[in-house]
């Protein structure tokens, strides 16, 4: 039986990733100075008497036959943590693939230890550096990218559909920002105050420049602001907000931040009190949430959207999963939804976010509204409905926490380089407020690109001014080629036997299912790799196309697919929608 110290030195690891090498020292064996080795037999007997917690089913299998064998198999600390590492993570992935992977990598770029004749011993290694980072995965950028990114180094035709990344794939850039951003950043004399300026730039251009200018100080783009970012822009946010859902917003309850991902991370920073401190999230999942949580060591508690009601969430599902991690000892803090959805493509309807809103109220948790798809919906008869007017007009809200979140690189903006976006914090404590602004403070302040893309964002020219039609004619072409992609992917996927793919209401992306032959999901066990993973590999290998395995953002036990986004050309997605189908045919031919 496991001690009680055993215990507490395990529920640590499975929350912060600390504690392991502890643990190792516990067993019989493990304690060794000169030769510290761990029979695998007790490991699997430790993780027994403790009911597998945290522990993936797959990686247990593997010990277990180790355990098993004919032969006493060892373990060093270096083995245990690499297993830990693997087996108590959310996702499935192959943690001795990162370093190798991380090499090969077109743009790395050339490092010392490359010219080392013999490498020095580290004090910081694999061992002793941050295990909640070893566990951390990030599927977006993973394995399949990496390769796709390997071949196009070597002259290959790639198309990469792996992330929401709007100009890398074609999409062009708004003339208006773009102006904007060019004044701001000019000296005057070269700039605003140059003689020949009006024949270079709309008069409404000049005229917000000059006010931005004015904004941001003397110090101009180059020079650091407020912690929260320029008040006049976080006024025209509060302004935007207000004019969104009919509901007041302050300028003092928002903040700028380095895209929505900084605003996600410093809201979980300042969330996270414990070991056995919880996130509900959406399962299917954007993977910032997955990787920061444990990072941060915090506990994730996955609610199941359902695939055959269009990707819904219900009360039922809520309760369930929070009844369930309560029975665990776990405290939920938090709990968060992303509308549109991402990588579901749905968008949330009143009834749904009353729900949401009155189950977080009821519960005191707090809600962190992912609401970056915003202007991305599509379907006909849906509309974005934000959760903070939900909140303001559903009885039994009154009390509910809030973070809500927005970037300036989805959207028809799409300028994901530039890092901009804000939260806005509604009913939160003061004293936790205040907090989040000295852990804003700590990064001094968010690029200034990004907070004056923000401002551009929530407040873009008005008709009648120079700049308006063709800025309305380049938003409507963006946005009309969405709907026409978003349509062609779907009804193309559905059309390829054995794959099944719901409607893209929203967002970016594609969410398919698919059936694979018995002969392929055996053989990718045996390889160590997801069913989803080894055909995401064959289809770059195959076509050229870069898709993200699902399992990077769970699924439901036993079902394979992908995330793919619309966002190429549409010639070249007509041209990906054919190779989609011929691979898929040639792959199930190549296992059945």
């Amino acid at each position: 039986m496991p001690t009680d110290a055993q215990r507490q030195l395990y529920a640590s690891y499975l929350a912060t990733g600390r504690g392991g090498t502890e643990l190792f020292n516990s067993f019989e064996g493990g304690d060794d100075i000169e030769n510290a080795v761990v029979l695998a037999a007790d490991i699997v007997d430790f993780l027994g008497s403790v009911g597998r917690e945290g522990i993936r089913a797959d990686e247990f299998e593997k010990i277990e036959a180790l355990a098993t064998s004919t032969s006493a198999e060892l373990f060093t600390l270096s083995d245990f943590l690499q297993f830990l590492a693997a087996a108590t993570s959310t996702l499935s992935h192959r943690e001795s693939e990162v370093q190798p992977r991380y090499e090969r990598h077109s743009s790395t770029g050339k490092r010392r230890s490359l010219f080392l004749k013999e490498p020095p011993t580290y004090s910081w290694n694999e061992d002793t550096m941050s295990q909640s980072l070893r566990r951390m995965q990030y599927a977006v950028r993973g394995e399949v990218v990496m390769l796709a990114e390997e071949l196009k180094a070597e002259g290959r035709e790639i198309i990469f559909t792996n992330v929401g990344n709007p100009h890398a794939v074609g999409q062009k850039c708004i003339t208006y920002y773009r102006q904007v951003l060019a004044l701001c950043d000019l000296p005057d004399e070269c700039g605003v105050d140059h003689p020949d300026v009006e024949r270079l730039f709309p008069k409404d251009v000049i005229a917000r420049a000059r006010l931005y200018k004015d904004a941001i100080g003397t110090g101009g783009t180059g020079s650091y602001s407020h912690s929260q970012g320029v008040k006049e822009f976080r006024e025209h946010v509060a302004k935007f907000i207000e004019a969104r859902d009919g509901h007041e917003s302050f300028a003092g309850d928002i903040f700028l931040t380095n895209g929505a991902s900084t605003g996600i991370q410093n809201i979980l920073v300042a969330l996270m009190s414990s070991d056995r401190d919880a996130v509900m999230i959406p399962i299917p999942q954007y993977p910032i949430y997955s990787a920061l949580i444990a990072l941060l060591g915090g506990r994730q508690v996955g609610y199941m959207l359902d695939e055959q009601s269009s990707w819904a969430v219900t009360e039922e599902e809520l309760n369930s999963r929070l009844d369930e991690a309560k029975a665990t000892g776990l405290k939920v803090k938090a709990l968060a939804i992303i509308n549109p959805g991402n990588p579901t493509g749905q968008v949330l309807d009143r009834r749904t976010l009353e729900t949401i809103c009155k189950f977080c109220a009821a519960n005191g948790i707090v809600l962190l509204a992912d609401e970056v798809y915003q202007r991305n919906i599509y379907a006909p008869g849906k509309e974005f409905l934000s959760a903070k007017k939900i909140a303001c007009e559903t009885k039994d809200c009154e009390d509910l926490q809030l973070v809500s979140f927005h970037s300036t690189s989805k959207g028809l903006i799409g300028e994901c380089g530039r890092r901009g976006g804000y939260m806005e914090m509604h009913g939160i404590d003061p004293y936790v407020q205040a907090q989040v602004y000295k852990l804003a403070s700590s990064g001094l302040c968010s690029g200034m690109a990004g907070q004056i893309m923000t401002s551009l964002m929530v407040n873009p020219p008005k008709p009648g001014e120079e700049s308006y039609e063709l800025f309305t004619d380049e938003e409507s072409t963006i946005f009309n080629s969405l709907v026409r992609r978003s349509k062609l992917l779907v009804d193309g996927l559905n059309k390829i036997e054995g794959v099944t793919c719901e409607p893209s209401e929203g967002a970016m992306y594609a969410f398919p299912k698919i059936e694979l032959p018995k002969g392929a999901v055996a053989a990718a066990e045996e390889n160590n790799q997801t069913p989803d993973t080894m055909y995401a590999l064959s289809l770059l290998d195959e076509t050229g196309i870069c898709v993200v395995p699902a399992s990077g953002f769970g699924q439901a036990d036993g079902r394979i697919g992908f995330r793919t986004t619309f966002l190429p050309p549409e010639d070249k997605l007509v041209k990906a929608v054919d190779e989609f189908k011929r691979h898929h045919e040639l792959f199930c031919q190549k296992w059945n």
